[in-house]
């Protein structure tokens, strides 16, 4: 199933956009390529497309508008943001290590 059916710009660009998220420098949460690449390696975070996968089972005709890679309270979280048909966005948590959904909210 294509992440973006039709629109192969769009998804082009939210690749990027998926890029930068978890590469750019953002703050206290910031997790460099290189520090994201050593954690897979290491097994402490899971792949992002397990994460996006498991994001749609719960929101199927949602699309990606960002992720980001972020550490809090001891542990590596995926932030995901969506937007449904809709135009409802959501933000769903999981724990980069299990793929636990911890948390979804409906932002306003």
């Amino acid at each position: 199933m294509a992440l973006f059916p039709g629109k192969p710009l769009l998804a082009l660009l939210a690749m990027a956009s998926l890029a930068t998220a978890v590469g750019a420098d953002s703050g206290p949460g910031h997790r460099d390529s290189d520090h994201v690449r050593q954690l897979r390696e290491q097994e402490d975070v899971l792949p992002f497309e397990r994460i996006l996968a498991e994001a749609r089972k719960r929101h199927p005709d949602a699309r990606l508008v960002e992720v980001e890679l972020k550490r809090e309270d001891g542990r590596h979280l995926y932030e995901v943001e969506l937007i449904d048909a809709g135009g409802t966005f959501r933000e769903l948590y999981f724990d980069a290590r299990t793929g636990e959904l911890l948390s979804s909210e409906i932002e306003e």
